[in-house]
């Protein structure tokens, strides 16, 4: 069964690439097949080795696949084939962008089209056939892959050709206005009133989280467990056995560090894979979910998770569920938490987020915790530069531009605000706008019929202290 998938998948790029170059020359699809299952040899054979082994699974299913396809075919036994070292040296082939890709995306920037787009999502999705030829894909399998999908798309980026899963201008890449790409709940009662919009494709999330600012330890993490997912997911689909993984995360960080929106993007990538049904984020603390009298947290507790269902639940400074000792209501709503992670293991996920030492204690509160919990995603402070760059983003955003004074005297502000425990990361900087935002309004409003210029200019009187 699994080999079929690897036929399928191997079928299906060949056919993509050569039906692509045939368009791009004039010449038939038949002229570039010899070309196009050497590179999906390659694809194949850089992922099953990056982890320096190759289990005989992995051997025969290339050999039973791509074998054939090769000129001369490749016809030896699985023996042979350690023998000969056969795949040494491929795993470099992914670091690499390949004739045809090049071909397909130097036509792109030339002619303004997007056809090196099939290729790299034919060549991606037999990537990750690739690592669901054995049970469990290794780690160095899925850098490998992630390694693979950069490649690709600095290469696009160096010919200024439009990434896989960018928006058209002002639609999400589904067509969707993106307002309503997405839907997070600040308050569990209004969760069955989101309106579910269309799911979103993998490419399109991937897309949106690398334009976040900063954040490279985080997106790789998010791109390796995407990849993960989706290798199980092809499993999955075919009737293989997959290993139960705990989808649940905790996020460690400071505030202001993106855990809301990369949680965000998390809930919708586990809706494109099947491990929820809805996609939504549902956003609570201490506070919605702990009351002042026994038997009630309980219920307050089981309103939220209830309201997730479907979707994920960010948990802000779950560490405050831990403290206050063995009386303390907190101790009921983790009891609840466990339980309900249980229960409905296979339609919902839970990120617990807040200051790393406190989160260990977290863990450490319940035996059910530490089992469900087993991955974190460290979310470090933002630079100097970043948090410019955010604010400037901000502007982008809301159609405002900074002159070179306000630049400056942003980027002043930024490096004099002190980087202590609690430090608000983009918050501040969020807030550091509004301020300059105001301020300009009050400047510009008693001016007659000022200029679009003026209107959309921040200069350096708007820029102040947060506090002023």
């Amino acid at each position: 069964m699994t080999r079929s998938a690897l036929a399928d998948s191997t079928s299906a790029f060949i056919g993509a690439v050569t039906e692509e170059l045939a368009a791009l020359s004039n010449r038939p699809a038949s002229s570039f097949l010899r070309e196009a299952a050497a590179e999906a040899a390659n694809i194949v054979a850089g992922v099953m080795s990056s982890d320096g082994r190759c289990t005989d699974g992995e051997l025969d299913a290339y050999l039973d696949v791509l074998g054939p396809l090769l000129d001369p075919p490749l016809t030896v036994s699985t023996a042979a084939a350690r023998e000969m070292n056969l795949f040494a040296g491929k795993r470099d082939a992914l670091g690499t962008p390949s004739v045809m890709l090049d071909l397909l995306a130097s036509a792109d920037a030339k002619h303004g089209t997007r056809r090196s787009h099939r290729h790299y999502d034919a060549a991606l999705r037999l990537a990750h056939v690739a690592a669901a030829i054995d049970l469990v894909p290794s780690g160095d399998e899925l850098v490998a892959i992630d390694e693979f999908r950069s490649m690709m798309l600095r290469h696009f980026d160096a010919l200024a050709v439009p990434r896989p899963g960018r928006p058209v201008a002002g639609t999400s890449a589904s067509g969707s206005p993106p307002a309503v790409a997405s839907a997070v709940v600040k308050e569990p009662a209004a969760a069955a009133e989101v309106q579910q919009a269309p799911a979103r494709s993998i490419a399109e999330l991937l897309a949106e989280l690398d334009d976040l600012v900063g954040l490279l330890s985080v997106k790789a993490e998010v791109r390796r467990l995407s990849s993960l997912l989706q290798v199980q997911q092809l499993r999955a689909e075919r009737g293989l056995p997959v290993i139960e993984t705990s989808h649940h995360l905790v996020f460690t960080g400071n505030p202001g560090t993106g855990k809301t929106t990369v949680a965000r993007l998390l809930s919708q990538v586990y809706r494109s894979v099947g491990v929820v049904t809805k996609g939504h984020l549902v956003e609570t603390d201490r506070s919605k979910l702990v009351a002042g009298y026994v038997g009630q947290t309980a219920l307050k507790t089981q309103a939220a998770l209830e309201a997730s269902l479907g979707g994920m639940l960010l948990i802000d400074e779950a560490y405050a569920l831990a403290r206050g000792g063995d009386d303390d209501f907190g101790r009921e709503a983790i009891d609840t938490l466990v339980k309900f992670m249980e229960d409905h293991r296979d339609d919902v996920a839970i990120v617990a987020a807040g200051y790393p030492d406190e989160m260990a204690d977290f863990i450490d509160a319940n035996p059910g915790l530490k089992s469900r919990f087993t991955r974190t995603v460290s979310f470090p402070d933002y630079t100097d530069d970043e948090l410019l760059s955010i604010f400037v983003k901000l502007g982008e955003k809301n159609s405002y531009h900074l002159s070179d004074d306000a630049l400056a005297k942003v980027r002043h502000f930024i490096a004099a605000e002190p980087r202590t425990r609690g430090f608000g990361n983009a918050r501040y900087v969020r807030n550091l706008f509004e301020t300059a935002v105001a301020h300009q309004a009050e400047r510009v409003a008693p001016l007659h019929d000022p200029s679009n210029e003026q209107l959309t200019t921040l200069t350096g009187d708007d820029i102040a202290p947060v506090d002023a």
